[in-house]
Protein backbone atom coordinates (compact mmCIF):
# COMPACT_ATOMS: atom_id res chain seq x y z
CA UNK A 1 0.00 0.00 0.00
CA UNK A 2 2.49 2.59 -1.11
CA UNK A 3 1.73 6.41 0.52
CA UNK A 4 2.38 8.63 -2.39
CA UNK A 5 1.51 11.73 0.25
CA UNK A 6 0.90 12.44 3.87
CA UNK A 7 1.43 15.28 6.31
CA UNK A 8 0.26 16.37 9.55
CA UNK A 9 -1.07 20.07 10.67
CA UNK A 10 -1.83 20.74 14.14
CA UNK A 11 -5.05 22.96 15.23
CA UNK A 12 -4.67 23.67 18.37
CA UNK A 13 -7.34 24.83 20.59
CA UNK A 14 -6.58 26.71 23.58
CA UNK A 15 -9.44 26.93 26.20
CA UNK A 16 -11.80 30.12 24.95
CA UNK A 17 -9.41 31.14 22.23
CA UNK A 18 -9.92 30.83 18.87
CA UNK A 19 -8.25 27.90 17.38
CA UNK A 20 -4.17 28.35 16.42
CA UNK A 21 -3.30 26.45 12.96
CA UNK A 22 0.38 25.15 12.99
CA UNK A 23 1.18 24.06 9.43
CA UNK A 24 3.37 21.54 8.49
CA UNK A 25 5.89 22.53 5.93
CA UNK A 26 6.83 18.81 3.87
CA UNK A 27 5.25 15.84 3.49
CA UNK A 28 6.02 12.95 6.15
CA UNK A 29 8.97 10.74 6.13
CA UNK A 30 7.60 6.86 5.62
CA UNK A 31 8.08 5.11 8.49
CA UNK A 32 6.81 2.15 9.85
CA UNK A 33 5.15 3.95 12.47
CA UNK A 34 3.40 5.81 9.77
CA UNK A 35 1.87 2.57 8.24
CA UNK A 36 0.78 1.45 11.87
CA UNK A 37 -0.70 4.62 12.04
CA UNK A 38 -2.84 4.43 8.75
CA UNK A 39 -3.85 1.05 9.56
CA UNK A 40 -5.47 2.22 12.89
CA UNK A 41 -7.03 5.22 11.69
CA UNK A 42 -8.87 2.98 8.70
CA UNK A 43 -10.03 0.62 11.13
CA UNK A 44 -11.41 2.98 13.00
CA UNK A 45 -12.94 5.00 10.14
CA UNK A 46 -14.73 2.09 9.49
CA UNK A 47 -16.23 1.44 12.51
CA UNK A 48 -17.88 4.72 12.60
CA UNK A 49 -21.64 5.83 11.20
CA UNK A 50 -21.00 7.14 7.86
CA UNK A 51 -22.42 9.18 5.12
CA UNK A 52 -21.71 8.12 2.14
CA UNK A 53 -22.13 10.12 -1.47
CA UNK A 54 -20.34 12.69 -3.89
CA UNK A 55 -19.14 16.29 -4.85
CA UNK A 56 -21.79 18.41 -5.56
CA UNK A 57 -20.64 21.55 -8.25
CA UNK A 58 -23.12 23.88 -6.67
CA UNK A 59 -25.80 24.40 -3.99
CA UNK A 60 -29.65 24.50 -4.61
CA UNK A 61 -28.75 28.44 -4.18
CA UNK A 62 -26.47 28.50 -7.10
CA UNK A 63 -23.39 29.41 -4.81
CA UNK A 64 -20.39 27.43 -5.46
CA UNK A 65 -20.69 24.39 -3.01
CA UNK A 66 -17.19 24.30 -1.64
CA UNK A 67 -13.49 24.93 -3.55
CA UNK A 68 -12.58 21.13 -2.24
CA UNK A 69 -13.00 19.09 -5.13
CA UNK A 70 -11.47 21.40 -7.10
CA UNK A 71 -8.21 22.34 -5.63
CA UNK A 72 -7.95 18.41 -5.49
CA UNK A 73 -8.38 18.10 -9.25
CA UNK A 74 -5.79 20.99 -9.31
CA UNK A 75 -3.62 19.20 -6.76
CA UNK A 76 -3.36 15.92 -8.53
CA UNK A 77 -3.25 17.38 -11.72
CA UNK A 78 0.30 19.25 -10.91
CA UNK A 79 -0.75 22.92 -10.41
CA UNK A 80 -0.36 23.05 -6.82
CA UNK A 81 1.79 20.94 -3.91
CA UNK A 82 -0.14 18.44 -1.57
CA UNK A 83 0.95 20.67 0.73
CA UNK A 84 -0.40 23.67 0.07
CA UNK A 85 -3.87 21.92 -0.67
CA UNK A 86 -3.83 20.69 2.89
CA UNK A 87 -2.94 23.18 4.56
CA UNK A 88 -5.91 25.76 3.12
CA UNK A 89 -8.07 22.66 4.18
CA UNK A 90 -6.77 22.73 7.76
CA UNK A 91 -7.50 26.59 7.23
CA UNK A 92 -11.10 25.75 6.43
CA UNK A 93 -11.28 22.95 9.20
CA UNK A 94 -9.88 25.43 11.89
CA UNK A 95 -12.92 27.47 11.26
CA UNK A 96 -15.90 24.60 11.31
CA UNK A 97 -13.76 23.51 14.85
CA UNK A 98 -14.60 26.94 16.22
CA UNK A 99 -17.81 26.39 15.67
CA UNK A 100 -18.62 23.38 16.95
CA UNK A 101 -15.42 21.68 19.12
CA UNK A 102 -13.48 22.65 22.36
CA UNK A 103 -10.73 19.55 21.66
CA UNK A 104 -7.57 20.42 19.53
CA UNK A 105 -6.67 17.93 17.02
CA UNK A 106 -3.98 16.72 14.26
CA UNK A 107 -5.31 16.83 10.78
CA UNK A 108 -3.70 13.85 9.11
CA UNK A 109 -4.21 13.71 5.23
CA UNK A 110 -2.86 11.05 2.89
CA UNK A 111 -3.11 9.86 -0.76
CA UNK A 112 -2.00 6.68 -1.17
CA UNK A 113 -2.44 3.62 -3.63
CA UNK A 114 -4.55 0.44 -2.28
CA UNK A 115 -3.84 -2.37 -5.51
CA UNK A 116 -5.14 -0.59 -8.55
CA UNK A 117 -7.76 1.87 -6.01
CA UNK A 118 -6.21 5.15 -5.17
CA UNK A 119 -7.76 7.11 -1.87
CA UNK A 120 -7.47 10.46 -0.62
CA UNK A 121 -8.09 10.16 3.18
CA UNK A 122 -8.12 12.77 6.02
CA UNK A 123 -8.96 12.24 9.70
CA UNK A 124 -8.58 14.90 12.16
CA UNK A 125 -7.00 13.15 15.25
CA UNK A 126 -7.48 14.11 19.13
CA UNK A 127 -5.21 13.18 22.22
CA UNK A 128 -5.74 11.68 25.10
CA UNK A 129 -2.88 11.72 28.63
CA UNK A 130 -1.67 8.99 29.37
CA UNK A 131 1.52 7.49 31.24
CA UNK A 132 4.88 5.52 30.22
CA UNK A 133 7.98 4.17 31.74
CA UNK A 134 11.44 6.42 29.71
CA UNK A 135 14.95 4.60 29.99
CA UNK A 136 15.42 5.19 33.53
CA UNK A 137 12.33 3.19 33.92
CA UNK A 138 10.69 6.20 35.40
CA UNK A 139 6.86 6.57 35.19
CA UNK A 140 7.01 10.08 32.39
CA UNK A 141 2.88 11.23 31.09
CA UNK A 142 2.85 11.26 27.62
CA UNK A 143 0.27 11.78 25.10
CA UNK A 144 -1.55 9.61 22.93
CA UNK A 145 -3.36 9.68 20.18
CA UNK A 146 -7.54 8.55 20.57
CA UNK A 147 -8.67 7.05 17.61
CA UNK A 148 -11.63 6.13 18.88
CA UNK A 149 -12.74 9.36 19.47
CA UNK A 150 -12.44 10.63 15.46
CA UNK A 151 -15.03 12.99 15.15
CA UNK A 152 -14.06 14.19 11.37
CA UNK A 153 -13.19 11.83 8.96
CA UNK A 154 -13.47 11.18 5.35
CA UNK A 155 -12.53 8.85 2.33
CA UNK A 156 -12.53 9.72 -1.21
CA UNK A 157 -11.84 6.89 -4.07
CA UNK A 158 -10.17 9.17 -6.65
CA UNK A 159 -10.14 6.32 -9.53
CA UNK A 160 -14.45 6.42 -9.01
CA UNK A 161 -14.57 10.39 -8.66
CA UNK A 162 -12.41 10.51 -11.94
CA UNK A 163 -13.64 7.35 -13.72
CA UNK A 164 -16.07 6.98 -16.80
CA UNK A 165 -18.37 5.24 -14.85
CA UNK A 166 -21.14 7.39 -13.31
CA UNK A 167 -20.98 6.80 -9.42
CA UNK A 168 -22.79 8.09 -6.19
CA UNK A 169 -21.25 6.87 -3.69
CA UNK A 170 -16.79 7.60 -3.92
CA UNK A 171 -16.58 10.01 -1.48
CA UNK A 172 -17.77 8.74 2.69
CA UNK A 173 -17.24 10.82 6.08
CA UNK A 174 -18.47 10.42 9.34
CA UNK A 175 -21.74 11.25 10.62
CA UNK A 176 -21.93 11.05 13.96
CA UNK A 177 -25.52 11.07 15.82
CA UNK A 178 -24.70 13.28 18.27
CA UNK A 179 -23.38 16.17 16.43
CA UNK A 180 -26.09 16.75 13.51
CA UNK A 181 -24.48 20.44 12.91
CA UNK A 182 -20.59 19.35 13.11
CA UNK A 183 -21.65 16.76 10.37
CA UNK A 184 -23.34 19.15 8.34
CA UNK A 185 -20.76 21.34 8.74
CA UNK A 186 -18.06 18.90 7.43
CA UNK A 187 -20.26 17.53 4.68
CA UNK A 188 -20.29 21.37 3.33
CA UNK A 189 -16.66 21.91 3.91
CA UNK A 190 -15.90 18.95 1.78
CA UNK A 191 -19.03 20.34 -1.10
CA UNK A 192 -20.55 16.51 -0.61
CA UNK A 193 -24.01 15.29 -0.90
CA UNK A 194 -25.36 12.00 0.23
CA UNK A 195 -26.10 10.14 -2.76
CA UNK A 196 -27.28 6.65 -0.99
CA UNK A 197 -28.77 5.97 1.85
CA UNK A 198 -26.41 3.42 4.14
CA UNK A 199 -29.37 2.46 6.19
CA UNK A 200 -32.26 2.60 4.29
CA UNK A 201 -30.55 0.35 1.80
CA UNK A 202 -29.23 -2.48 4.13
CA UNK A 203 -32.67 -2.43 5.69
CA UNK A 204 -34.38 -3.34 2.21
CA UNK A 205 -31.71 -6.02 1.61
CA UNK A 206 -32.31 -7.63 4.51
CA UNK A 207 -36.17 -7.07 3.89
CA UNK A 208 -34.89 -8.87 0.25
CA UNK A 209 -33.60 -11.74 2.07
CA UNK A 210 -35.90 -12.53 4.75
CA UNK A 211 -38.38 -12.82 1.48
CA UNK A 212 -35.83 -14.91 -0.38
CA UNK A 213 -35.91 -17.10 2.77
CA UNK A 214 -39.65 -17.26 3.15
CA UNK A 215 -39.96 -17.76 -0.37
CA UNK A 216 -37.67 -20.74 -0.69
CA UNK A 217 -39.40 -22.39 2.35
CA UNK A 218 -35.74 -23.37 3.66
CA UNK A 219 -35.58 -25.74 6.97
CA UNK A 220 -35.01 -24.29 10.09
CA UNK A 221 -31.15 -25.09 9.90
CA UNK A 222 -30.63 -23.46 5.99
CA UNK A 223 -32.33 -20.64 7.06
CA UNK A 224 -29.99 -19.76 9.58
CA UNK A 225 -26.68 -20.70 7.96
CA UNK A 226 -27.57 -18.15 5.21
CA UNK A 227 -28.71 -15.91 7.94
CA UNK A 228 -24.99 -16.17 9.40
CA UNK A 229 -23.53 -16.26 6.00
CA UNK A 230 -25.21 -12.75 5.15
CA UNK A 231 -24.05 -11.15 8.29
CA UNK A 232 -20.41 -12.50 8.44
CA UNK A 233 -20.32 -11.20 4.59
CA UNK A 234 -21.69 -7.52 5.27
CA UNK A 235 -19.86 -7.37 8.66
CA UNK A 236 -16.77 -8.04 6.94
CA UNK A 237 -17.01 -5.74 4.36
CA UNK A 238 -18.07 -3.22 6.60
CA UNK A 239 -14.85 -3.76 8.60
CA UNK A 240 -12.57 -3.22 5.56
CA UNK A 241 -14.94 -0.14 4.30
CA UNK A 242 -16.01 -2.10 1.56
CA UNK A 243 -19.58 -1.93 0.04
CA UNK A 244 -21.89 -4.95 0.18
CA UNK A 245 -21.67 -6.47 -3.69
CA UNK A 246 -24.95 -8.02 -4.02
CA UNK A 247 -23.73 -10.63 -7.13
CA UNK A 248 -20.69 -11.73 -4.57
CA UNK A 249 -23.22 -11.90 -1.72
CA UNK A 250 -25.42 -13.85 -3.60
CA UNK A 251 -22.57 -16.39 -4.42
CA UNK A 252 -21.97 -16.10 -0.56
CA UNK A 253 -25.89 -17.36 0.13
CA UNK A 254 -25.65 -20.28 -2.44
CA UNK A 255 -22.64 -21.41 -4.24
CA UNK A 256 -24.69 -24.33 -6.23
CA UNK A 257 -27.45 -21.45 -7.07
CA UNK A 258 -24.63 -18.11 -6.96
CA UNK A 259 -27.43 -16.14 -9.09
CA UNK A 260 -30.53 -17.51 -6.88
CA UNK A 261 -30.91 -14.04 -4.15
CA UNK A 262 -29.22 -12.10 -7.24
CA UNK A 263 -31.99 -13.10 -9.55
CA UNK A 264 -34.64 -13.11 -6.77
CA UNK A 265 -33.70 -9.42 -5.89
CA UNK A 266 -33.87 -7.82 -9.43
CA UNK A 267 -37.33 -10.15 -10.46
CA UNK A 268 -39.14 -8.50 -7.17
CA UNK A 269 -37.65 -4.68 -8.15
CA UNK A 270 -36.13 -3.81 -4.77
CA UNK A 271 -34.69 -1.03 -6.03
CA UNK A 272 -31.33 -1.65 -4.44
CA UNK A 273 -28.35 -0.50 -5.99
CA UNK A 274 -25.38 -3.02 -7.77
CA UNK A 275 -23.07 -1.84 -4.71
CA UNK A 276 -24.78 -0.97 -1.27
CA UNK A 277 -22.69 0.85 1.80
CA UNK A 278 -23.25 -1.73 4.84
CA UNK A 279 -25.02 -0.04 7.95
CA UNK A 280 -23.25 -1.50 10.96
CA UNK A 281 -25.82 -0.64 13.48
CA UNK A 282 -28.39 -2.22 11.49
CA UNK A 283 -26.52 -5.30 10.46
CA UNK A 284 -26.29 -6.06 14.59
CA UNK A 285 -30.11 -5.32 14.79
CA UNK A 286 -30.22 -8.60 12.26
CA UNK A 287 -29.69 -10.95 14.74
CA UNK A 288 -32.23 -14.26 16.17
CA UNK A 289 -33.57 -14.59 19.29
CA UNK A 290 -34.01 -17.93 20.21
CA UNK A 291 -35.62 -19.93 23.62
CA UNK A 292 -36.78 -23.62 24.71
CA UNK A 293 -38.95 -23.98 27.55
CA UNK A 294 -41.48 -27.10 28.17
CA UNK A 295 -41.09 -29.09 24.82
CA UNK A 296 -41.28 -25.57 23.24
CA UNK A 297 -38.34 -24.48 20.71
CA UNK A 298 -39.12 -20.86 19.43
CA UNK A 299 -36.71 -18.56 17.25
CA UNK A 300 -37.13 -16.17 14.92
CA UNK A 301 -34.36 -13.38 13.50
CA UNK A 302 -34.50 -10.44 15.46
CA UNK A 303 -35.90 -7.88 12.62
CA UNK A 304 -39.14 -9.18 12.97
CA UNK A 305 -39.64 -8.56 16.18
CA UNK A 306 -42.62 -5.66 15.92
CA UNK A 307 -43.80 -6.77 12.50
CA UNK A 308 -44.62 -10.50 11.79
CA UNK A 309 -43.70 -11.22 15.60
CA UNK A 310 -45.25 -9.54 18.39
CA UNK A 311 -44.26 -9.72 22.24
CA UNK A 312 -47.08 -8.72 24.97
CA UNK A 313 -45.09 -8.21 28.29
CA UNK A 314 -48.10 -7.52 30.14
CA UNK A 315 -49.42 -11.01 29.45
CA UNK A 316 -45.72 -12.88 28.57
CA UNK A 317 -46.74 -14.06 25.06
CA UNK A 318 -45.91 -14.28 21.70
CA UNK A 319 -48.33 -13.17 18.87
CA UNK A 320 -47.10 -14.93 15.54
CA UNK A 321 -48.80 -13.23 12.95
CA UNK A 322 -47.14 -15.35 9.63
CA UNK A 323 -47.13 -18.99 10.49
CA UNK A 324 -44.51 -21.11 8.53
CA UNK A 325 -45.78 -22.95 5.93
CA UNK A 326 -44.92 -25.93 7.13
CA UNK A 327 -45.81 -25.34 10.52
CA UNK A 328 -49.32 -24.45 9.13
CA UNK A 329 -49.44 -27.72 7.18
CA UNK A 330 -48.66 -30.12 10.19
CA UNK A 331 -50.93 -27.80 12.58
CA UNK A 332 -54.00 -28.66 9.70
CA UNK A 333 -53.59 -32.22 9.98
CA UNK A 334 -54.24 -32.39 13.73
CA UNK A 335 -57.58 -30.72 13.36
Amino acid sequence: MPILHSIIHRIDTASGETPTLIPAAEDLAPSAALDDLLAGVNDAFNAKPKAWGHFVDATPEGEVSSPFSTELADTLDGGRDFATFSRDVAKRLAELISDHLTLSGDLLMVDQRVGDARYLSLALLHHRSGFGVDDDLAVVPVRQLNLTQMSLAARLDINQWRGDSPSKQYLSWTKDRGGKKLAEGFAALLGAAEGVDATGETRTLLKAFSDYVEQEDLPEEASREKTDALIDYASEQASRGEPITLEELSEVLDEQQPRAFYEHIRNADYGLSPEIPPDKRTLNQFRRFAGRSGGVSISFDSHLLGSSVEYDEDQDRLIIKQVPKQLREQLKRQD
